[in-house]
């Protein structure tokens, strides 16, 4: 194998903006002595509800964690249906998995990636509870149809924020949309902090209030359980962190966008190739770059021989999953989050890439598909 020149993701990136910042903020949450639920996390709840354009965010161990809560403040367990993405990350299965409730997969968009909202309805049954719309790799999905589908039968929408803070759709954020959302903060996202971290967004008080319960042990008030909760708290820590990359977040964002736009133009035109479309109405941020092609293993597989890291965003759709065996999905069951599993290719991409590094990833593409 030779050796890797351009990685997959970076983190080179934190060195210029804010490691000396997070290093002081760290050491700030030590001499605190307050290291749960303390005023570090209050100030980034507020930040992260200020930013995005929601009344309460609550700050959660992990974005599974996020959605199980989410889930529950619902009231939705083993009597209830839950329509999920075919193609998603497996931890949104997982969470309706978590509650007990029946998972029902609809097919997405294969030019988004992004669940198909023309068939959702006839999925719906007298049992649907809620929709689970997942805004994969920083493109929103189609909220105005979704909320209109949930809004005519009566369910809940929560929205699966995990890979898209800051998109929006007609000029409104993801993850304000829906009665209760889930996002995460694991250090990959576009707002990542340094461990595992998520949190809940939502405009309704009572859930807010549940989730905020629950999270710590089903109380808000010390040696009082009102609910059985579970222990899921942002620690202080991981609050700082993001206290100072929150403030970096709309800046990273624009410079996202603008190397997935070089990328974009460096590839246009090249056959047996698709790139991330662009939408009106459609603000991406971009989480991963991700592209199409049939010949997508033989790509990558160059893309290595040049020293070029690249990722599959997912190479088994969770329907094929062995985890998932016991629902009975055979191949051919999902069609096109299989035809996705087997043509997606995530190329390199993070804040900080060099023009030098888009050229270099961008001209061995060519030639792979010239030769």
């Amino acid at each position: 194998m030779n050796k890797i020149v351009l990685p997959f993701q970076s983190f080179r990136y934190h060195s210029e903006y804010y490691e000396k910042d997070i290093i002081e903020a760290v050491n700030n949450v030590i001499r605190s002595n307050q290291y749960v639920l303390g005023e570090e996390l209050r100030n980034f709840e507020n930040s992260y509800s200020n930013l995005t354009g929601v009344k309460y965010t609550v700050g959660v161990g992990s974005g599974l964690d996020a959605l199980v809560i989410a889930l529950k403040s619902l009231n939705i367990g083993p009597e209830d249906e839950v329509i999920v993405p075919s193609n998603t990350y497996i931890a949104t299965w997982l969470a309706v998995s978590v509650v007990g409730a029946k998972i029902v997969p609809v097919e997405p968009r294969e030019s988004s990636s992004n669940i198909n909202p023309d068939l959702i309805e006839d999925k719906i049954t007298k049992k649907t509870k809620a929709i689970i719309p997942v805004h994969l790799y920083g493109q929103s999905c189609e909220m105005e149809q979704i909320m209109k589908i949930a809004k005519k039968y009566n369910i809940y929408v929560i929205e699966d924020n995990a890979q898209s803070q800051l998109a929006k759709y007609k000029s409104q954020f993801t993850g304000s949309f829906g009665h209760i959302n889930a996002t995460s903060f694991y250090p990959t996202k576009n707002l990542g902090a340094i461990g595992e971290a998520g949190a809940i967004t939502t405009n309704n008080i009572e859930l807010a209030k549940f989730a905020i319960k629950h999270r710590n042990y089903g109380s808000d008030k010390k040696y009082v359980n009102d609910i059985k909760g579970v222990n899921s708290r942002l620690d202080e820590i991981q609050a700082a962190i993001l206290n100072v990359k929150i403030k970096y977040l709309e800046k990273i964002t624009k410079e996202r966008v603008l190397i997935a736009n070089k990328i974009t133009e460096s590839l246009q035109g090249i056959e047996n190739l698709a790139l991330p479309i662009s939408i009106s109405n459609f603000e991406n941020v971009f989480h991963i770059f991700n592209v199409r092609s049939k010949f997508r293993d033989e790509l990558s597989s160059f893309l290595l021989e040049n020293g070029i890291a690249s990722s599959i965003h997912y190479p088994i759709p969770p329907h094929l999953q062995k985890a998932y065996q016991d629902l009975g999905f055979k191949t051919g069951d999902f069609p096109i989050a299989e035809k996705l599993s087997k043509t997606s290719l995530s190329l390199p991409f993070f804040p900080g890439m060099t023009d030098e590094e888009i050229d270099y990833l961008t001209s061995k593409i060519r030639v792979f598909f010239k030769d």
